[in-house]
């Protein structure tokens, strides 16, 4: 088959990929040498925190589109990057003074220090928790505050980073826990974790579940959480994430096309490559289309999962290749 193979595909990140590896490394060992010494290391953590932010700073130009490289055995520890990757993103387009993207970014990797003291077996449990287990994780927001606050003449405004750690599960309608925060109530570093958080998670493979597209769930935060998030911090963050990220396959009026480009403040409405027509039927020459001229109305579904291993394999070609070659 003609083309390059689906999961070989690289595309520019906010921080580099070699970074985000580094980072889930180097958090992984810290957290493993808790459990011996007791003690965390906070200027490991300050270096991987900063290593992060200077990414974020020097690639402005590029959407969020993070590849998932994480492991079953280092879920939570990548989780943990990604939520200070999303959240420092987030404050740069914020426009945050250095020393608040620094702190932001450290709360993101702080913000789930309290599942230190949940069980790995309930963590990492293959289907739904039941009400005692679930009961066990609400607990760990206030765990992950405590803990912070233990450690507070080691930290930068370890007051801030407590609130980021127990509030990232509160939503601004009260319906979060563990104190059900209303808007007013939350600190803004806290609401910016929470969507850095509620979207890796979405986004991530579990054993128990498969994850979900950029572009379902930009559908399930911004049309079916309503009132969970601030709806400004939302749609700045939806604006400067791929939500149908390069390589993706849509199904569009135009007929079936891929993604070749995807810009800031139009990643609805991306540039396609259209190879077939709307009966998947191989076009005699692909036409290239900015969306932007069509809105949103001209995508009819994306076509992932099975579908489209399923559709590449009917048409016996690899539409991958119009990322490397002109139409």
């Amino acid at each position: 088959m003609r083309g390059l193979p689906l999961n070989k595909v690289k595309m520019a990140d906010v921080v580099q990929q070699a970074t985000r590896e580094n980072a889930i490394e180097r958090m992984s060992a810290t957290f493993s040498a808790v459990e011996s010494s007791g003690q965390l290391d906070i200027n490991e953590l300050q270096k991987i925190a900063d290593s992060i932010m200077y990414d974020v700073i020097d690639r402005p130009e590029n959407l969020l589109q993070l590849t998932d490289i994480r492991l079953h055995d280092t879920y939570t520890f990548a989780h943990s990057v990604n939520v200070s990757i999303i959240s420092a993103m987030i404050g740069r387009l914020l426009k945050l003074p250095k020393e608040e993207l620094s702190l932001l970014t450290l709360g993101g990797l702080l913000h789930d220090l309290g599942k230190i003291k949940v069980a790995s077996e309930i963590l990492n449990k293959n289907g739904r928790l039941n009400d005692e287990e679930f009961s066990e994780i609400k607990h760990h927001p206030e765990e992950g505050a405590r803990r912070i606050m233990e450690m507070a003449d080691m930290l930068p405004h370890p007051e801030i980073l407590a609130r980021i750690a127990e509030e990232h599960h509160e939503r601004l309608d009260g319906s979060g826990y563990p104190h059900n925060k209303k808007s007013n109530e939350i600190h803004s570093f806290s609401k910016v974790v929470a969507i850095a958080d509620v979207y890796d998670a979405l986004t991530s493979e579990r054993s128990y579940k498969r994850p979900y597209t950029p572009s379902v769930t930009r559908n399930i935060m911004v049309n079916l959480s309503k009132g969970h998030f601030d709806e400004s911090l939302i749609h700045l963050f939806f604006n400067n994430v791929a939500v149908y990220p390069v390589g993706t396959i849509l199904k569009t009026i135009y007929g079936f096309g891929i993604v070749t480009k995807c810009e800031f403040g139009h990643t609805e409405t991306p540039s396609i490559c259209v190879f077939a027509d709307n009966e998947g039927n191989m076009k005699d020459k692909p036409e290239r289309i900015d969306l932007k001229d069509d809105g949103t109305r001209a995508i009819e579904m994306e076509v992932s999962g099975i579908e489209l291993l399923h559709f590449i394999h009917k048409l016996t070609f690899n539409p991958m290749v119009y990322l490397t070659e002109e139409a």
